[in-house]
């Protein structure tokens, strides 16, 4: 199974669209990408394979994707922790700090060293709006999970990959293919250049809005938020 793509430019008209018309607010939106995002790493790698998680924060919503996705995780039984270089500004963000210390979920300030004892990464660094090219801290970060053994699931996109045209030719990121992907409401172009595990997440969109953007709808199975897919997206973008 594949599905069409969406721009980086259509995929940020979509979210204001279900915002302004749909009636979603951030929070509600970002709570859904951060409960697939879990429920992804739950059909990858169940607590059995290992119970500690790392989920890795970027500035943006993807990264408050992955704050959400840390509290999901610690109510399933694992042992999340979260580096989060450089916070959001954002009050939602720090909402959602709070949360995860509620859970006593530790926010660790040693990567490297959380690195080498974690059982599992959650990428959740850059999503759809990243344009390159990377800025510290986040280029040596890319670098050390790139060459990383831990096996990674990557938010959205692979962080450091351009949307349209996949890898940077050179430099952090060039190398970097998680283990799985998850793409949030819709494939972006640079899945094709992806090659792993790949889930759709995202059980909200309405008939009007996929028509809109010629996005297909899929069937997600019982109450699931996540469909595994190929990674062949195509049609318009």
């Amino acid at each position: 199974m594949s599905l069409k793509a969406i721009s980086a430019k259509d995929a940020a008209s979509l979210d204001k669209d279900l915002m302004d018309i749909g009636g979603w607010s951030l929070d509600q939106l970002m709570e859904l990408a951060g409960l697939s995002v879990s429920q992804a790493v739950w059909r990858i790698h169940p607590p059995r394979a290992g119970k500690k998680i790392l989920v890795v924060c970027g500035p943006g919503n993807n990264g408050g994707d992955g704050l959400v996705a840390a509290r999901h995780l610690a109510q399933y039984g694992y042992t999340p922790s979260v580096y989060y270089p450089k916070e959001g500004k954002n009050e939602l963000y720090q909402r959602l700090k709070t949360q995860l210390h509620n859970l006593s979920i530790p926010f660790i300030t040693d990567f490297p060293a959380a690195l080498q004892s974690t059982d599992f990464l959650v990428d959740a660094i850059f999503g759809f709006s990243f344009g390159g090219p990377l800025r510290d801290p986040f280029g040596p970060i890319v670098s050390q999970i790139e060459s990383t053994g831990v096996p990674v699931l990557s938010v959205d996109a692979p962080s450091s990959w351009d949307i349209q045209r996949g890898p940077p030719k050179e430099g952090p990121g060039s190398k970097f293919m998680p283990q799985a992907l998850i793409s949030l409401t819709a494939p972006k172009p640079c899945v094709q250049f992806y090659r792993g595990r790949h889930f759709i997440g995202g059980r909200f969109l309405t008939k009007s809005l996929t028509d809109k953007y010629g996005l297909d709808c899929p069937e997600y199975p019982g109450i699931d938020q996540i469909l595994e897919i190929g990674v062949d997206a195509e049609g318009r973008l």
